[in-house]
């Protein structure tokens, strides 16, 4: 989902030699470096296994979550305090976001990992605020027995999204899909990531993008799109799984053509989900920002369920979640039932995992469930154990 505020963070100025003397530039010295990650004996690679996904070598049900602020997160206490407590909760995985791009470093307050901009591409080594950053993310997940799927782009503007890259290259939003420029500069940025942290255990799986829209766009822009980068994932690290990240958009002759129905935002989940070097499908579920009313979730959940039983691939309910705290615990309660018992759909993780961080930053929105509350119990630690007792077989 689109944020709805801003990660807060002390802003760290950086010296001139670092912001304006000596970038690193984009080379093979740069995106082979020696790995740091999964050293150790590690258990087994996350998997598809028919329509189920077999995680830490058993093929089972499960709960996960989303965290995006992990790796933007400048202290090593909040990240690990974060990941304890998911963790104890009983998640099996966390999304997170891979990607922070900005145009102007001299300018940028957050955490980033490259720069774009007229004079180049530089990837940010800074251990304060830079791509270190997500290293230990990956490293702590590895401590605390969890998997992360890393989307490597954002189609809005938080964070350095598709727009960071239309700025550098010229074109609008919907050009990045097809400009060569951009698409050159984005395949580095993945070879980077997907070189320094193929060999942990920790990652679940890749991801295209976070909700990838091209709207007006006929769907094969995004498909062809998805089928190139996937294929490229794929060439790069053939062991980890691949996803794309969509929100599950459906097309005629799917549905009523309403919104989520129409094809308006250019995405077509079903002919997606064919794609041979994505290995599962995700969907999303914001009601309230649809137009739609509550109770239709629970059939967007189980068309989707029908969707991956045709193709016989895993379905995630990747993001969902309810603004309005006063009925959110009652509404996403109803839609985690409709997963539990009327679908065989993989896993779910509702938007977004919320707590108290020891350094006081407060990365949340009005969509967050807060470990150790009433609410979370219900929908954090007693859906997670639900999910995870519930019979590995997909008869649904």
């Amino acid at each position: 989902m689109k944020f709805l505020q801003r990660l807060v963070v002390c802003a760290t100025l950086l010296s001139n030699t670092l912001i304006n003397a000596s970038p690193l530039p984009v080379d093979d010295s740069a995106i082979e470096p020696t790995p740091l990650f999964g050293r150790s004996v590690c258990r087994p690679l996350s998997k598809p296994k028919g329509r189920l996904f077999s995680i830490c070598g058993k093929k089972q049900y499960f709960a996960g979550t989303n965290a995006w602020w992990l790796g933007h997160l400048r202290q090593n206490s909040d990240v690990d305090i974060a990941l304890s407590e998911i963790a104890a909760t009983g998640y099996k995985v966390v999304r997170t976001w891979g990607f922070g791009t900005t145009n102007n470093a001299a300018t940028s307050t957050d955490v980033y990992y490259q720069v774009l901009n007229s004079t180049g591409q530089y990837f940010n080594y800074n251990p304060s605020n830079g791509i270190p950053r997500l290293d230990y993310v990956v490293a702590a997940a590895e401590t605390y027995g969890l998997q992360l799927v890393l989307p490597l782009l954002n189609n809005f503007d938080d964070l350095g999204g598709i727009n960071t890259y239309t700025n550098a290259y010229g074109g609008s939003h919907n050009d990045f899909y097809t400009n060569a420029a951009a698409q050159a500069a984005y395949k580095k940025y993945i070879k980077l990531i997907v070189n320094r942290y193929k060999s942990s255990c920790a990652i679940f799986a890749w991801q295209l993008a976070n909700e990838p829209r091209c709207s007006t766009c006929d769907p094969s822009v995004i498909y062809n799109w998805a089928s190139d980068i996937s294929k490229y994932i794929k060439s790069l690290d053939s062991r980890h799984m691949v996803s794309l990240g969509d929100e599950g958009w459906l097309t005629p002759p799917q549905g009523d053509g309403s919104y989520a129905y129409s094809g308006y935002e250019g995405v077509d989940f079903v002919r997606n989900l064919a794609i041979p070097t994505l290995d599962y499908g995700t969907f999303h579920l914001y009601p309230s920002q649809w137009g739609y009313n509550y109770t239709w979730g629970n059939e967007w959940i189980e068309q989707h369920n029908a969707i991956g039983k045709a193709a016989g691939k895993p379905v995630v309910l990747e993001e969902y979640g309810v603004p309005d705290q006063s009925i959110r615990q009652d509404v996403e309660s109803e839609w985690q039932q409709t997963v539990l018992t009327k679908t065989s759909v993989a896993y779910d993780s509702f938007w977004q995992f919320g707590t108290q961080l020891p350094s006081g930053t407060n990365p949340f929105d009005s969509y967050a469930v807060y470990y150790n509350t009433s609410e979370f119990e219900v929908l954090g630690n007693q859906h997670a154990k639900d999910m995870s007792e519930k019979k590995a077989k997909a008869t649904l």
